[in-house]
């Protein structure tokens, strides 16, 4: 793994220490599939969106599966996007995220949620998510098993726009 996605990691890690440790969680609103929240932590403000899958493969294993779209204005950090998918992952497969035509790779993988760490690739899913109806995560537990977690994109857009106004 190189320095930058080292560092990167480590951040990453500490945020989300940060925002179990939170004192304040408040429910901004309700967009259809999504839900909006923001956490006032010791590292300053952080304002995210989430959802829940409406469908998950395979239907005898349900999960706490979440797709997040997060900002951190006190870290210096916007769109980013990152998921669990209830179980550890392996890191010998792949977790990708496809909707349509358009398929995007989580590059960091660090046992129970992945990141894409390319803010450019992150940009460009959120306009894929804004257009599309359903994006769907396949990803693989430690013994090798793939899941598939379909998320709804209704109300994507208007969960996205409040939570970077909350923000800003």
């Amino acid at each position: 793994m190189s320095l930058i996605k080292r560092l990167i990691f480590v951040a990453l890690l500490t945020t989300f220490s940060n925002l179990l440790n939170a004192e304040e969680v408040k429910k901004l609103g309700k967009h259809k599939d999504w839900e909006t929240y923001v956490i006032n932590t010791d590292a300053g403000k952080v304002c995210f969106a989430q959802s829940k899958p409406v469908l998950q493969a395979p239907k005898n294993n349900p999960r706490e599966a979440r797709l997040f779209i997060s900002f951190r204005p006190g870290e210096n950090i916007s769109n980013e996007i990152s998921i669990t998918s209830g179980y550890n992952y392996n890191d010998k497969n792949a977790i990708t995220a496809t909707s349509g035509k358009n398929k995007y790779k989580f590059d960091i993988v660090r046992e129970n949620f992945a990141w894409i760490t390319d803010n450019k690739f992150e940009k460009k899913m959120i306009r894929t998510m804004e257009k599309g109806s359903r994006i769907m995560i396949t990803s693989y537990n430690l013994k090798g098993s793939q899941t598939r977690d379909h998320y709804s994109l209704l109300g994507f857009t208007k969960a996205y726009k409040a939570t970077k106004a909350n923000c800003s």
